[in-house]
């Protein structure tokens, strides 16, 4: 029996190399010279923490950070914005946060779609991935080609083919 699964796992290491990228940017950008501007990366929490003098800015960071993440090889549906707030000094802040793992909705999304193709495999749902078993090898590639063909919200890996 074959199997592979269909995972949504970041790269902490290529997240803080895109983050790196974008303060580089950041600093050597002239519009910037002199304004406060963070981006801190909490990886416990799976957050980016983004700070800005003023909304303008704030959207060229965010800009940055999506353009970096692409050149990092990190899909940029990962990243969640979540509502800018103002802080006590009059900045901008912004918490990013990134979708790991794929929620219960996008895995039954997934199994319905699998089972759509009239493929002889059977998908089930696992914690936050989704295992695909079958007999035949060309089952499983046929079912991960169809899926990386798909738009499921969030970028899909497929690992663990044994």
């Amino acid at each position: 029996m074959a199997s592979f699964d269909i995972v949504n796992k970041v790269d902490a290491q290529e997240v803080d190399n895109a983050i790196n990228n974008t303060l580089k940017e950041i600093n050597t950008r002239y519009d910037f010279r002199g304004l406060h501007t963070e981006v801190e990366f909490h990886k416990k929490e799976n957050r980016i923490h983004l700070v800005a003098a003023e909304s303008m800015k704030l959207e060229a960071v965010k800009d940055m950070l999506v353009k970096n993440f692409i050149k990092r090889g990190i899909s940029s549906k990962v990243l969640d914005f979540k509502d800018p707030e103002g802080s006590s000094q009059g900045h901008l802040k912004m918490d990013v946060m990134l979708k790991e793992g794929i929620d219960r909705e996008t895995a039954k999304k997934i199994v319905k779609e699998i089972k759509n193709l009239k493929v002889k495999v059977q998908p089930q749902i696992q914690d936050d991935q989704v295992r695909v078993d079958g007999k035949k090898i060309d089952d499983l590639q046929a079912v991960i080609k169809h899926m990386k063909a798909k738009d499921m919200g969030v970028p899909l890996q497929f690992v663990n083919m044994k």
